[in-house]
């Protein structure tokens, strides 16, 4: 037993290289029997070989009843170890048939909430550092099932899988309106009120195993439809097909009609047969377990009674449905047959058929210990939330004067700070008065060859002005000139057209007297024709 550490690291160290051989695929092992002595058999789930986070948890299930307490064992490390726990998150979730998920607790660093049902009735274990495991108290039905624990650091997490399961018995069920007449909200709702919840596949082949024989169908909480053979017969699926629990596979919720399997728990209290001298109808036996102090039995009930508290009593009473049943542990004679089981004689007339009655009453010690131990544990919750609240205010003390400390230090540096800043400043002003006093002279400089450059620059205008008078003059005497020649030219031309007009005048009236002339010659010739 010396080298049992060794061996373990040896063994350990083996599984993780397997996995990483395997590309950190899912790796699922368990160590020999002689190692597996002092160490939890797990599930390791490994991702990557930096700064992993890798996740323990227990393998198969782990079982308990309604009403009890149970810790979901989750247990995680880090690869390298050098992380810091406050920016650890751990979440657990129920994950259902359809594939969904429940949120149930949360917890970052000293952050804790828990979510719906599970309110006040689950706390993390916190066995020590990397453990993740979550405790539930005062279990119910509903919590039946596979939970999740996630284990998250930064950008890496990580993943296991924990199956909770609960003992207690499933049981055929079907209403007073007849066989086949539920759809699955149908069913699911006559479970509840039968003090119980729509079974799984897993517990109704358990049953099975166990030996029940059922030749009707009946919904499975994951909307499956299923019925359970152990002696095969015609009337059930013929007689040639092998025992086994028979799946007409996954059906519609709405429109299909069957009847239910449901599953129960154990009891808060008894089931009993009140004896009474004389038998009763349905509504008489009410009266009658109320004046007892209990309720009339549900059917889940009395199932749970002969299943986990060997309730055997061979005698018919009515149930919460309406419906005549007993419990048989020892099968007798007129009893009901050879098997043991609770014995269903249907759903008779309420106001006239008289029977005895199963009453239930709740466990008023297991009630006050419950409510005293829950009481219990939200005082240790509220003492250990003290406990945090208290060490919280000693760390802000703690880390004001470690503040006060770092001011009185950075006072100091500030101090030195301001007398160097104060220095730096002298110089700039001494060096920025030497600046000033040199761009003084460079500016009087500057202006001095601006003010040149502008007598120069004036002088240069008033040449350029004198040039332009000039300029302007010359062409104001050629204009003057251009207009008095013009005005010559227009002069002469008038008087070459005043003469040329002289001219064609005197030169009409010198055609005029020649013509004049000929035509008084002409007379003159004519007369002296004719004379």
């Amino acid at each position: 037993m010396t080298n049992l550490p060794l061996t373990m690291s040896l063994a350990k160290a083996l599984l993780i290289m397997t996995c990483v051989i395997l590309n950190f695929t899912l790796c699922v092992t368990s160590l020999p029997a002689e190692i597996e002595r002092g160490w939890r058999r797990a599930v390791h789930v490994l991702e990557d070989d930096s700064g992993a986070v890798i996740v323990q948890t227990a393998p198969g299930k782990v079982v308990t009843h309604r009403g009890g307490s149970i810790t979901l064992p989750c247990r995680y490390h880090h690869e390298p170890e050098s992380t810091d726990p406050s920016r650890v998150r751990i979440k657990w979730t129920k994950v259902t048939d359809a594939l969904q998920f429940v949120d149930v607790f949360v917890a970052l660093g000293r952050q804790r909430r828990v979510f719906g049902p599970y309110r006040d009735r689950v706390s993390l274990e916190g066995a020590g550092p990397g453990d993740a495991s979550l405790v539930i108290h005062n279990v119910t039905l509903a919590d039946y099932g596979r939970y999740e624990c996630e284990v998250t650091n930064d950008m890496e997490d990580d993943t296991g899988f924990v199956n909770l399961d609960l003992e207690g018995v499933v049981f055929p069920y079907y209403p007073r309106v007849g066989r086949y007449k539920l759809n699955y909200q149908q069913a699911e709702d006559a479970c509840k009120q039968q003090d119980a919840i729509l079974a799984s596949h897993s517990q109704l082949h358990k049953a099975w195993l166990e030996g029940l024989d059922w030749c009707n169908a009946g919904w499975l909480e994951d909307g499956s439809v299923q019925y359970p053979i152990s002696n095969p017969r015609d009337e059930c699926g013929r007689k040639d097909m092998p025992a086994g629990v028979r799946n007409y596979g996954y059906r519609h919720k709405e429109d299909e009609r069957y009847d239910a399997f449901c599953f129960t728990s154990n009891l808060n209290g008894r089931v009993y047969f009140l004896k009474r001298f004389k038998k009763v109808n349905y509504a008489e036996a009410l009266k009658a377990c109320v004046r007892d102090g209990a309720a009339v039995a549900r059917v889940g009930q009395l199932y749970a009674a002969w299943r986990l508290q060997l309730l055997d009593r061979c005698e018919a009473g009515w149930l919460g449905d309406g419906s005549i049943r007993y419990p048989i542990v020892n099968p007798r004679a007129r009893c009901g047959g050879a098997a043991p089981g609770v014995r269903h004689l249907g759903f008779p007339d309420k106001k006239f058929r008289l029977y005895g009655v199963y009453c239930f009453q709740k466990n008023k010690e297991e009630e006050q210990e419950k409510k005293e131990k829950k009481e219990e544990w939200r005082g240790k919750k509220e003492g250990r939330e003290e406990v945090k609240e208290v060490e919280e205010e000693v760390k802000e003390v703690e880390e004001e004067e470690k503040e006060e400390k770092e001011e009185v230090k950075e006072g100091r540096e500030e101090k030195k700070e301001v007398k160097e800043e104060e220095k730096e400043v002298k110089e700039v002003n001494e060096e920025k008065e030497g600046r000033e006093e040199k761009e003084v002279k460079e500016e009087k400089k500057e202006v001095k060859e601006e003010k040149k450059e502008g007598r120069e620059e004036k002088k240069e205008v008033n040449e350029e002005k004198e040039g332009r008078e000039e300029k302007k003059e010359v062409k104001e005497e050629k204009k003057v000139k251009e207009v008095k020649e013009g005005r010559e030219e227009r002069k002469e031309k008038e008087g070459r057209e005043v003469k040329e007009v002289k001219e064609e005048k005197e030169k009409e009236e010198r055609k005029t007297a020649m013509q004049k002339t000929l035509n008084t010659s002409s007379s003159l010739l004519n007369n002296t024709m004719v004379l």
